[in-house]
């Protein structure tokens, strides 16, 4: 819980700052190198897309299960920083094998690596956010992170095009001392954040009264009644699976652009506007949230999502990825930090970590068959009919949310 008089940094806690800091030097890491990995799987190794979804889906949904072991154990332990610290530190050593990867099965291995490492800093650091945070700001304080970490990736994907462009010279396919190259530049910025966490982010204790003259005093810690709050935060997670379902790997929006005839550093580009805009929503979206309620402001942006994969469906034009990539950014900055703050409306203080790690754990594990589901129809139908069935699986979590889950 953040103190009365702690000094505030960019409008959040010292503790928030630093943690976007944290996940905006991961993601420059982390986006020059995974961003592209599908297209050095298709170009270079030569693997088909069923294996493509299958490897994803692998990686997400296996390593879920430590979102919530990990998550338990730091309400248990009390220690949120240390298992960040591990979760950082495993994903950062995992991402140099991929200098001499040569087989897709290498590739799974550390794509499996680096989402364990994932697994086991989110939901200890997400209960971190919060535990930094007045009940009042949690919208603005998710928000801010989000935003930082998708500024990392603007980052980490402006300086991947810059590479590709002049390794390559504008190929349409990515070629192997590219994406080495791409893996050395991605390594630095990745042990930087594992630095910044140990030495600038501080453990908080989880449940701590405001003191006097802390304009949040008297208000509730996240929490209603116990049953209550139990009973929305599972229906939460029934439909957040139930999205997730439809919304697989972005690899696939990868392949669509490369389907489309966009070249390797125009991909990337792409997803700089995407990271952009999410980047510039984030942390207004989570402001409105903290004043309009959270379950609005998801369903608009889960209706957005929903726009773009219909656009994507249908696309026959390159020009027309820019619009759908900035909507689907939209629609990230708008949902991903306010569905997270929503998570700390429906559960009390003391479970916030576990309650994290059984959100990043259903979404995680649904990750797999819709990365694999997602696969397949690209393969036996085409690319038209894994967006179609994205969007399809958006309108029925709009309903779902919208029908049966009161906010308090």
């Amino acid at each position: 819980m953040e103190q009365a008089g702690e000094k505030k940094v960019l409008g959040v806690s010292r503790n928030v700052f630093f943690l976007g800091w944290v996940s905006l030097l991961t993601d420059v890491s982390s986006e020059m190198i995974f961003t592209v990995m599908p297209l050095f799987l298709l170009n270079v190794l030569k693997v088909g897309t069923p294996i493509i979804g299958l490897i994803e889906g692998i990686a997400e949904g296996t390593a879920s299960l430590f979102k919530l072991v990990s998550g338990w154990l730091s309400d248990r332990l009390g220690q949120r920083k240390s298992l960040a610290v591990f979760g950082y530190s495993l994903s950062t050593l995992a991402k140099p094998f991929l200098y001499i990867a040569s087989s897709w099965g290498v590739v799974l291995v550390v794509r499996f690596s680096d989402r364990v490492g994932k697994g086991i800093r989110s939901a200890p650091r997400d209960a971190l956010v919060a535990d930094s945070t007045s009940p009042n700001e949690m919208g603005k304080s998710f928000g801010f992170h989000r935003a930082m970490d998708t500024m990392g990736a603007v980052l980490g994907l402006s300086l991947a095009a810059l590479i590709v462009y002049l390794v390559e010279r504008g190929g349409l396919e990515l070629t192997w001392h590219a994406f080495r190259t791409l893996v050395l530049a991605g390594i630095g910025p990745a042990v930087l954040a594992v630095l910044m966490l140990l030495f600038f982010v501080r453990e908080k204790k989880r449940g701590a009264q405001p003191k006097s003259g802390d304009p949040t005093a008297g208000q509730p810690l996240c929490e209603g009644p116990a049953k209550a709050a139990d009973g929305r935060f599972k229906l939460f997670l029934v439909i957040m699976v139930l999205f997730t379902l439809g919304n697989s790997s972005d690899a696939f929006l990868i392949l669509r652009a490369q389907n489309l005839g966009f070249s390797v550093t125009h991909v990337l580009l792409l997803f700089v506007a995407f990271n952009l805009v999410y980047a510039l929503a984030a942390m207004p979206a989570g402001m409105v949230s903290d004043k309009l309620g959270r379950k609005r402001v998801i369903v608009v942006g889960w209706a957005i999502y929903a726009l773009s994969y219909l656009g994507l469906a249908l696309a026959s034009a390159t020009w027309q990825l820019w619009l759908l990539f900035a909507l689907y950014g939209l629609y990230y900055g708008i949902s991903e930090g306010v569905s997270r703050a929503f998570v700390c409306d429906l559960v009390p203080v003391e479970r916030r970590g576990t309650a994290y790690g059984w959100y990043h754990t259903a979404v995680g594990i649904s990750l797999l068959p819709a990365s694999v589901i997602a696969g397949w129809l690209w393969h036996l139908i085409g690319p038209s009919a894994t967006f179609y069935f994205g969007a399809g699986m958006a309108g029925v979590a709009m309903l779902g949310l919208l029908l049966f889950i009161k906010e308090r």
